[in-house]
């Protein structure tokens, strides 16, 4: 099967199951998606709604998180990973978005210049906030789509560069959303069976699930033995 017959199939699957795609992550305005994107970084969606509510009541615009100390910040975000690197992060953020007028760049060039925001998070925020196409893709969708075979794993910014070339234009903003959420239904990243899955089972070659069958075995051994 062509990779354009692939992910033609593969998008309306996807569609069908996901016909709606809310943000996994809680916020009320822009400047709340940018915090709550930054914080997901090596971090769930579920444990960054878990903390957000109490920290976007302390500081809910960037002048109010500015006034907030690094230790202020820190203390509501403890709980995630690399935590007091975002708490630093945020607060200079927040200092950078006052003295630039208060409003969150509506660009790449100005999302990626503010402390802690690399391209994923800044794609994520163009597509969600400002409806500009972008394809944010981070582990999940890189390790969803080299299974898929729809790009060859090297790195983020290939697979980036390799569905956007595959994919219309127009399903981008939707269609990142769609795959992390079959990714956490259907496809998980350990003891999946690939010949099962609804989109693994076309999707994938056979030397992948044979690759990936002898991996999940290996990993249930170690389990025994611990």
């Amino acid at each position: 099967m062509k990779r354009s017959e692939k992910a033609a199939r593969i998008s309306d699957l996807l569609e069908t199951l996901y016909p709606e795609t809310p943000s996994p992550l809680d916020h009320r305005n822009t400047f709340e998606l940018l915090i709550a994107v930054l914080l997901s970084a090596q971090t769930t969606d579920k444990k960054v709604n878990e903390v957000t509510p109490a920290l976007f009541a302390a500081g809910p615009t960037p002048a109010a998180m500015a006034a907030l100390s690094v230790d202020d910040i820190l203390g509501f975000i403890r709980q995630l990973g690399l935590a007091p690197q975002k708490a630093k992060n945020i607060r200079k953020l927040a200092d950078m978005l006052v003295a630039a007028g208060g409003e969150v760049p509506a660009s790449f060039d100005g999302l990626e210049a503010l402390p802690g925001v690399g391209h994923k998070t800044a794609a994520v925020v163009m597509s969600q906030a400002f409806g500009v196409p972008a394809f944010p893709v981070d582990t999940h969708i890189h390790r969803l789509a080299t299974r898929w075979g729809l790009t060859d794993g090297s790195n983020v910014t290939k697979t980036e560069r390799d569905l956007k070339r595959i994919f219309p234009e127009s399903l981008w903003n939707k269609l990142h959303l769609q795959i992390i959420f079959f990714g956490r239904e259907y496809c998980p990243a350990r003891f999946h069976d690939l010949e099962t899955c609804p989109i693994c089972s076309f999707a994938a070659t056979r030397k992948r699930m044979r690759e990936e069958r002898m991996e999940n075995d290996r990993l249930r051994k170690r389990k025994k033995r611990a």
